[in-house]
């Protein structure tokens, strides 16, 4: 990193952090506008007037707005998440050990659908007129109709109902057993990659097709390199830029994804703490679940505006 890309990257920090604090107010203000008392859903409708208010006291709910955000604020920012209103269990402990599974998830989903796209759409752009080419593009049109949870319920059909090759569900730490972690991860990470991967190809066709018009590909190849070699060393550090946005995307689409199929595969993760949380209208919990969701996203977004600036230097002169 030059001198030259310090203030691009001062601004983008500084972005990022207005951003965290802006969407830190909406998630806020959302849930605390939503009908209902925590300490009455905690409760029950039977419970009495003096209990329910030494219950608020012991939430906080009965502070002002503004006290309630601040707190809440401070501690997400400190990583004290407080206490669920409906178990009275610590939200962080478990916050921490579901996101571990749905980076696991995410994580082995991109992987999936890089190794799917990458020489899916090269192969696609090289051979566009030919059939192999053709049907490639065709099949990656199809997987865009295809959800993931409609994946993930063919996936179990096949591989766990009918063969009985791979577990349909569950969770097994990776530090208790490697091997059946990993074959409990592969279904689901199918069922992410997969759709993820034929749109992912869609893109990388596209952009291997805008630099294989360029000039220095041609002079490369009067230079005696061969189409795919010249696409190789020359073409695919260009291609990579419009490629890198959609997969920045593509990751937060995959988050939000990872929450469904959480759901059809039963994994501990942070989707389904959400609706977890949410069924039991455990709006404490529901909050700083989207509030890290929310936080990765925008993470995520920072990471690959850097990444840009690093791959292009037109940016980095910029600058």
């Amino acid at each position: 990193m030059t001198a030259a890309m310090l203030p691009r990257l001062a601004r983008r920090t500084a972005i990022l952090l207005v951003s965290t604090l802006i969407a830190s107010v909406v998630v806020f203000a959302f849930l605390a506008l939503l009908p209902g008392d925590p300490a009455q859903v905690a409760l029950g409708l039977s419970a009495s007037p003096e209990l329910l208010e030494q219950t608020r006291r012991e939430f906080g709910t009965d502070r002002p707005p503004l006290t309630q955000y601040l707190d809440w604020l401070g501690g997400f920012v400190t990583g004290e998440f407080g206490r669920s209103y409906v178990t009275r269990e610590p939200i962080g402990p478990q916050l921490m050990d579901r996101l571990g599974v749905t980076m696991w998830l995410v994580g082995a989903g991109m992987l999936v659908a890089l190794l799917i796209a990458v020489p899916a759409g090269v192969y696609a752009a090289m051979a566009r007129r030919r059939a192999g080419g053709v049907a490639v593009s065709w099949l990656s049109q199809l997987g865009l109709a295809v959800p993931g949870f409609i994946a993930g319920i063919l996936l179990v059909q096949l591989f766990a109902v009918r063969w009985q090759l791979l577990p349909a569900g569950g969770w097994t730490p990776p530090v208790r057993d490697p091997l059946e972690f990993l074959r409990g991860l592969v279904l689901p990470a199918l069922a992410l990659g997969l759709v993820q991967g034929a749109v992912l190809t869609r893109y990388v066709r596209s952009a291997v097709l805008d630099v294989s018009t360029e000039d220095y590909l041609r002079t490369a190849r009067a230079k005696g390199h061969t189409r795919f070699s010249a696409l190789l060393r020359h073409g695919l550090r260009n291609a990579a830029g419009p490629v890198l946005t959609v997969l920045g995307l593509q990751l937060t689409t995959l988050l939000i994804g990872a929450v469904v199929v959480e759901r059809v595969f039963v994994l501990p993760g942070l989707g389904s703490l959400l609706l977890d949380g949410v069924a039991a209208r455990d709006l404490l919990v529901v909050q700083n679940v989207v509030m890290v969701l929310v936080c990765a996203v925008l993470l995520v977004n920072f990471a690959v505006d850097v990444l840009h600036t690093v791959l292009n230097p037109r940016l980095r002169q910029a600058t």
